[in-house]
């Protein structure tokens, strides 16, 4: 439990690290191509725990003890007193089009590092899991539209998903892609098992993204592919509590508590509904049936949930694990030309999510804080360093996108100023400025409040 909380909250602060910097940097680096003097860059706010000054620019460069944000700070005769010398190289100084793009470089380079990411990840290849359909739900909109068990997803409205992650991508593109909170047909391209190609016209619920559920390809009536083997024991771990309770490589679960187990996917969902509870399993060895009481430990499965383990796998061969494995990449100028495009497009649902959240469509369960983001950041980072690249490139998309939204005491808040500045050719008068910046402190304040409250709230569950 507290090796995941360790490895999480190390990724966390990794990324978190980078995207800071890199974000700050093109403020940096912008000012000083202007003119301007910058006084500190800091990753990080608090005290410093780490700082020096720089021998010919004379910036003071410092980590603080706070690692969620950072900031560049630039001499500024609003700020106080300023050498009539330097006066030339205070930001104040510089034209509205000069400040303008000193404060737009900084959500610019979280676009341009989320670009340069899913070039990197697209030509050395994302591993994922195949588009495949398991079990469809009876009388659902899945069984209505025609899905069956095995049938590979395509396509979603001509956008090709060559992995489930690409398909959850697509199906959230299309869905949010209208103002109209019902029910709308979207169009999927399969090959069945059979071979064939396929059209599931599948009828949704819009709401059914916006309610912050995390499954809701299942909501929708479909599970991911599992292959249909029985409930044979492969393999035991030594020290699990499978083998303590006295079962045997070879044995098949029938039933547990009096329920039926069919397959091993079965199996596996019961022992993770039932963490430290006694099942009283049927098993059948050598043609008799047997009686064994089993309990399953405790087990974190990262996402802040505890499931069942027993530490048992199953009989299923190499061969038909594979079938579930996909390894999506490119050649580079295709990855990079898709690198811009995936950046453009989780850019585009970030912005819908959000005008959904405004209007009151989506559920404000979706907002995630700190607590939820490291989890997803231990996540990614311990299925792989593509998964976890891929990660850190969302979360730079979304900073930039939420630094550029117009509230004041973020970048979109100061642009704002400026725009007004450039329609009326005179500065926002200061006391509106100071007004601007008081209500989006209690914007901000209230936005991470709701944020830290969905992420204990999820804790609790």
């Amino acid at each position: 439990m507290f090796g995941n909380f360790l490895f999480s909250a190390v990724a966390f602060i990794v990324a978190l690290g980078l995207l800071i910097s890199i974000h700050e940097y093109g403020h940096f680096w912008v000012a000083r191509r202007v003119g301007v003097k910058v006084l500190k860059f800091s990753v990080g706010f608090g005290k410093a725990i780490w700082s020096r000054r720089g021998k010919v620019d004379g910036t003071e460069y410092a980590i603080g003890a706070i690692p969620l944000g950072g900031y560049v700070k630039m001499l500024d005769e609003r700020e106080g007193e300023v050498d009539p010398e330097e006066a030339s190289s205070a930001f104040n100084r510089k034209s509205v089009w000069q400040r303008i793009a000193v404060v737009l470089a900084g959500p610019m380079a979280n676009f341009l590092l989320a670009i340069v990411i899913y070039w990197i990840v697209m030509m050395m290849g994302i591993s994922g899991v195949a588009p495949l359909i398991g079990d469809v739900s009876s009388g659902s909109a899945a069984e209505t539209a025609g899905f069956e068990y095995e049938d590979r997803i395509v396509s979603i409205e001509t956008t090709p998903t060559p992995s489930w992650s690409d398909a959850r991508i697509a199906l959230l593109k299309h869905a949010l892609s209208t103002d109209k909170p019902d029910q709308r047909d979207i169009v999927f391209e399969v090959e069945t098992a059979a071979g064939e190609l396929a059209q599931r016209r599948l009828a949704i619920d819009t709401r059914t993204f916006l309610k912050g559920e995390a499954d809701v390809v299942g909501a929708l009536g479909f599970e991911q592919w599992w292959p249909r083997v029985p409930a044979i024991i492969g393999g035991l771990q030594p020290d699990g509590a499978a083998l303590e309770a006295g079962l045997e490589v070879g044995d098949r679960v029938i039933s547990a508590d009096g329920t039926p187990v069919d397959t091993w996917r079965d199996w596996v969902l019961l022992v993770r509904a039932s963490p430290e509870k006694t099942l009283a399993l049927e098993v059948e060895r050598q043609d008799q049936i047997l009686p064994i009481a089993l309990t399953p430990r405790n087990r974190d499965n990262g996402n802040g949930e505890v499931i069942g383990f027993v530490g048992a796998w199953e009989t299923l061969s190499f061969e038909e694990a594979q079938k579930a494995r996909v390894k999506v990449s490119y050649p580079p100028l295709e990855s990079f030309v898709k690198g811009i495009q995936r950046t453009w497009e989780m850019s585009v649902l970030t912005l819908r999510m959000l005008k959904k959240l405004v209007i009151g469509q989506a559920s404000l369960e979706n907002i995630s804080g700190p607590i939820s983001i490291a989890q997803f950041a231990g996540q990614s980072a311990s299925v792989g360093i593509d998964h976890y690249l891929n990660f850190i490139a969302l979360i730079s998309i979304s900073l930039a996108v939420l630094n550029l939204l117009p509230i004041p005491m973020l970048d979109g808040g100061h642009l704002l100023f400026y725009s007004y500045e450039v329609v009326f050719r005179r500065p926002l008068p200061e006391r509106a400025q100071l007004l601007g910046q008081q209500i989006g402190i209690l914007l901000l304040a209230s936005l991470m409040a709701l944020a830290f409250y969905n992420d204990i709230w999820r804790l609790l569950q």
